[in-house]
């Protein structure tokens, strides 16, 4: 019976923090206006780059390839991409460091009025940030997924979604996972 309750209180806890993400008007807000930016970079004929760490690098992959290739309608194929190449991430660390594995990706393929999305639980993975300043010196509007008090990623976002949860990560990947559904969707309407 313990173990049961121990799995529904995951469930009422998840519950707990979607109801507080919600509740606050203006995390909506910021998503929608992460949604416009990305819009209006595709639309200009830019891209979106994502990132993130393990789970948040698996969400960075799906928001990439829903846009690439198909969410909920048949559409054009749209302009996005994760930083998740095998090779490139062992090539990078092993030359320069982890924290650099996405800053040199921004930094080779990022271009003004491009897109970075910028997945971080804590807004503080030194490989995120490093990103995160490299498309800001590329010309390019940052959006940071992010938890807890943001960390130095909020300060480097032109739009910043931050769950507001400071327990572990799951949670916070948890609603991290609607956003990004709430965004492929915002961009498949608008630009399809």
């Amino acid at each position: 019976m313990e173990k049961a309750h121990s799995i529904r209180a995951h469930f009422e806890e998840a519950q707990q923090v979607l109801d507080a993400f919600l509740g606050n008007p203006g995390l909506l807000s910021s998503l929608e206006r992460s949604g416009d930016l990305m819009v209006n970079a595709i639309r200009s004929g830019g891209k979106v780059i994502s990132c993130g760490n393990g789970g948040s690098m698996c969400d960075a992959m799906h928001f990439a390839e829903e846009l690439t290739g198909r969410y909920r309608d048949d559409r054009k194929a749209l302009p996005a991409v994760s930083i998740s190449d095998p090779s490139h991430l062992t090539c990078v660390s092993n030359d320069h460091g982890f924290e650099f594995v996405f800053s040199r990706f921004v930094e080779a393929m990022g271009r003004p009025g491009d897109v970075l999305l910028a997945i971080s639980t804590s807004g503080q993975s030194p490989n995120v940030l490093r990103a995160a300043e490299a498309a800001k010196e590329a010309g390019m509007m940052v959006v940071g997924l992010t938890g807890k008090d943001g960390g130095p990623l909020a300060a480097l976002c032109d739009a910043e979604v931050r769950v507001p949860w400071n327990g572990f990560a799951d949670r916070i990947q948890e609603v991290h996972i609607k956003c990004i559904h709430a965004l492929i969707d915002h961009i498949e309407v608008h630009c399809a």
